[in-house]
C-alpha cells in the first residue's frame, strides 16, 4: 500500500457537536491518523427531519467530505446512520462505517437479562435501525426504544449538568426503570455528554457508548485494508461547520477535551 494512501484523513460528519464525542474516541484509539471533521451546525438537529432529508443532508456532506481525499468516511450521527447508512454506501468511493452496528454489538455483549433500552432522536426511534441491529445479533432480545428529543438542544446548548437537564432526563426515562432494562444504548452521540445525568437518573443500568465500540471498528477496518497510519507526528485536524465557528470553538473544545486550532465556516447545498 502506497505511504500517501494511508496518510490520507478519516472523514467524520455529524449534524453538529456531538460528533466529536466520536472523533474523541478515533484520536484516542488511532493518534496517528488525521481528520476531518463536518458539523452541519445551520441544519441541527437531524432528529427531527423526514428520511428523504436527512439522506439529502447526508449526501451533501459526503460530498464535500469526499473533495478532501479522505479514506473512509465516519457518519458520527445515529439518525444519519438510521436513515441513510445504505444510501452513502452506495455512492461513496471510500469504506463507509456508521454508529449503529457497533453499539448493538456492545449492547448484546454487556445485557444479562435481554432487556435493551435505546434512547435517542426520533427519526433514530422511529427507524427501529437498533432494534434491527440488535435482533440480528440475539433474536431473543427484547428492545425498548425511547425518543429524548431535547437532549440534542440541552447538549448544544452546553446544559449538560443541572437541574434542567436532571429535570428533562427524569421526564424521558422513568419508564426504563418498570420495564427491567439493564443495559441502555446510547442512541445519539450527542448522549455521552449527558452521561452524568442519565446514569443518576437510571442507577444501576449500563450505559453504552458507540462511540468506543465505533473507534475500534475504524481500527479494524483500516487494519485489514493496509490503511492504518503508524507515522508518529504527520497528523492534522481539520474542522469544518456550516454556521456559527465561534459558538462551535467554545463548546467544542470542552466535547473534545483539546484545543480546535483550525476551523473553517462553509456553504453546503444550494
Amino acid at each position: 500500500m502506497n505511504l500517501a494512501k494511508r496518510n490520507r484523513p478519516v472523514g467524520v460528519f455529524d449534524s453538529g457537536i456531538g460528533g466529536l464525542t466520536v472523533l474523541k474516541e478515533i484520536i484516542k484509539e488511532l493518534p496517528c491518523e488525521s481528520t476531518i471533521y463536518l458539523g452541519d451546525t445551520a441544519r441541527v438537529p437531524y432528529g427531527i427531519r423526514s428520511p428523504e432529508t436527512v439522506i439529502r443532508y447526508s449526501f451533501e456532506n459526503t460530498r464535500f467530505l469526499s473533495t478532501k481525499d479522505i479514506k473512509l468516511l465516519v457518519v458520527a450521527c445515529n439518525t444519519a446512520s438510521s436513515v441513510s447508512l445504505d444510501a452513502i454506501k452506495s455512492r461513496a468511493s471510500v469504506p463507509v462505517i456508521g454508529v449503529i452496528e457497533p453499539g448493538a454489538k456492545a449492547a448484546v455483549k454487556a445485557t444479562r437479562n435481554k432487556k435493551i433500552g435505546v434512547i435517542g432522536t426520533e427519526a433514530t426511534v422511529r427507524s427501529s435501525s437498533y432494534t434491527k441491529a440488535i435482533r440480528a445479533i440475539d433474536g431473543d432480545v427484547e428492545v425498548f426504544g425511547l425518543a429524548c428529543p431535547l437532549f440534542v438542544p440541552l447538549v448544544e446548548e452546553g446544559w449538560t449538568e443541572g437541574t434542567i437537564a436532571t429535570m428533562i432526563a427524569e421526564k424521558y426515562l422513568c419508564d426504563i426503570r418498570g420495564k427491567g432494562i439493564d443495559t441502555v444504548v446510547l442512541g445519539c452521540t450527542h448522549y455521552p455528554l449527558l452521561k452524568n445525568v442519565i446514569t443518576d437518573v437510571v442507577k444501576g443500568v449500563e450505559l453504552i457508548d458507540s462511540a468506543i465500540e465505533t473507534s475500534r471498528e475504524i481500527k479494524t477496518i483500516l487494519e485489514a485494508l493496509d490503511l492504518k497510519n503508524e507515522e508518529k507526528g504527520v497528523q492534522s485536524r481539520g474542522f469544518y461547520v456550516t454556521d456559527s465557528p465561534e459558538r462551535f470553538l467554545k463548546v467544542g473544545e470542552q466535547f473534545l477535551g483539546q484545543k480546535i486550532e483550525q476551523i473553517e465556516k462553509i456553504v453546503l447545498g444550494g
